[in-house]
């Protein structure tokens, strides 16, 4: 993987006349160093359509300074980026292009801006000598090599916070540069700059009457279904690299935005034309089943390695821990591999487009064009019914297996129930929100069941290979019979939860 780095700074507008005020005097800077003067010269990647610059991400390859080679950024947040790094080379590294993969797909990334700067650099010290941040005035010029021949100039001063330096010394840089008349600049980037500044007339003219022009009208049922599934599209999108990088919960968040996606195409389709939706929501459910691998067996991993943790001592017998430790490793290992395989496969890619291609022309219904109260409401409450269906028929059935699958099943029925209200909330306010939550309750105690009852599984699984392997089995049985008794306090609790879930109260409410 790419070396990496969090980039914290902030951008102003200068030119070529800024001098830069006396920095020595901000709090807890003791000095400003010259550093001199380097000549940087980037060429930007993106594909023809600008798919990486919509995102707000970045990919260049430098040439000169201390940081030559790849670098690619993602937006964190406001001025923070995290930026990966990999050494100069004629063709873009592979790690670089797996993090790039969800966007880029099957397109090709072609040069779209050359930028040659002049940076300036001043590091700002403390009273040791230690970096705090770097101050450089850079003037900029930019070529445009793709979508048009524009060129474009500008100076700007950069201040970048050191690594694992207090952000507030950027608050107080900021005040000085204020009164000494140097402002933020607009653009969030030297790329977006040089895009917008050298891109053709025709072009600008076209951005400028689209954000004239708006939206009538008062947002409709449909609307407010698309904006739901292109934020449910656009996560999984964000969280691709994410998942490569294998940060924590990532898979997690992967898999809840693909079921969410699937669940509103499901829930809404007296609005999406179901021949359209259907095939789209078969991808999904195959994706959430090849991201539930390696998600499953993480949630696996912590249930039984907490519930060795409550153990006394005494009662652990054999070598218990090194036992779990090699068997969740080795499972984890083959499912990660499996996860990163899916996400570079083209079935994966495929799904992406046809996401892109729905949201670009929707299949819309005519209940579509009707009040988002009017058309809503009728598909939560028919999630909600099935959600009731499902929790009687489980309350009816003895202990036992049948019972374990029909609370799986009302398990399902919950999350669709709560994901169909929660898309619903931005239009239908408290009384969607309310019954999300109570949707919520009654999912998180029915996942609770079902996580004892694939621990109880793979307890048994443990036990007998204890058992074959000559060691105390007594330990793996300890475990498996808590799991059981906490099955069983859950389904005891089913039908408090139930009932305190499905008050007509909220029902009522969200029929008007």
């Amino acid at each position: 993987m790419a070396d990496s780095k969090r980039e914290i700074e902030r951008k102003y507008e200068a030119t070529a006349e800024t001098r830069l005020p006396d920095l020595s005097r901000v709090a807890g800077v003791s000095a400003v160093a010259h550093r001199g003067v380097s000549e940087l010269d980037a060429v930007y990647y993106d594909t023809e359509d600008l798919r990486l610059m919509a995102g707000s991400l970045t990919l260049r390859r430098r040439t000169g300074g201390s940081d030559a080679g790849w670098h690619l950024k993602f937006p964190v947040a406001s001025g923070i980026r995290d930026e990966f790094r990999e050494p100069l080379s004629d063709t873009l590294p592979r790690s670089l292009a797996g993090l790039l993969r969800s966007r880029v797909r099957m397109s090709e990334l072609v040069p779209v801006v050359r930028l040659r700067t002049a940076r300036d650099v001043h590091h700002l010290l403390d009273a040791e000598g230690a970096l705090l941040a770097e101050v450089s005035i850079d003037t900029a010029r930019a070529e445009r090599l793709t979508g048009g021949s524009g060129t474009a100039a500008w100076t700007e001063i950069e201040v970048e916070l050191a690594d694992d330096g207090d952000p507030a010394l950027l608050d107080a840089v900021e005040r000085r540069l204020r009164k000494a008349g140097v402002h933020p600049s607009a653009s969030p980037s030297k790329l977006a700059r040089a895009l917008a500044e050298t891109a053709p007339e025709r072009e600008r003219k076209r951005k400028r009457d689209k954000g004239a022009r708006g939206k009538a009208g008062q947002p409709t049922a449909g609307d407010h279904v698309l904006a739901y599934i292109r934020h449910q599209s656009v996560a999984i999108v964000d969280l691709d690299p994410a998942v490569r990088r294998d940060l924590p919960d990532s898979v997690h968040q992967m898999r809840v935005a693909t079921r969410r996606l699937r669940s509103a195409l499901r829930t809404y389709r007296k609005i999406l034309d179901r021949s359209a939706t259907d095939p789209v929501g078969d991808e999904l459910k195959w994706l959430a089943a090849e991201l539930g691998i390696d998600r499953d067996q993480e949630v696996l991993d912590a249930r039984l390695r907490s519930g060795l943790a409550d153990l006394p001592r005494t009662l652990v017998l054999g070598p218990v821990r090194s036992r779990l430790r090699i068997w969740s490793v080795a499972r984890r290992g083959g499912s990660r591999r499996r996860t990163v395989a899916v996400l570079d496969g083209k079935r994966y890619l495929a799904l992406l487009e046809s996401l892109d291609a729905l949201l670009a022309a929707p299949p819309l219904l005519p209940a579509a064009s009707h009040a988002p109260e009017q058309a809503l409401p009728r598909a939560v409450l028919k999630e909600y019914e099935r959600l009731a269906t499902r929790v009687g028929h489980a309350l009816e059935l003895r202990p036992g297996h049948d019972r374990d699958l029909a609370m799986h099943d009302a398990r399902k029925a919950a999350k669709r129930a709560r994901y169909a209200a929660e898309a619903a909330r931005p239009a239908l306010g408290k009384p969607a929100e309310r019954i999300a939550k109570r949707m919520k309750t009654v999912q998180t105690l029915l996942g609770d069941h079902q996580d004892s009852v694939v621990a109880r599984d793979a307890l048994r699984a443990l036990a007998v290979q204890a058992h074959a392997a000559g060691e105390p089995a007594f330990t793996w049985g300890l475990l498996y019979g808590r799991e059981e008794a906490a099955a069983a306090a859950r389904e005891r609790e089913l039908p408090q939860v139930w009932e305190r879930a499905s008050q007509p109260r909220v029902r009522a409410a969200l029929e008007g």
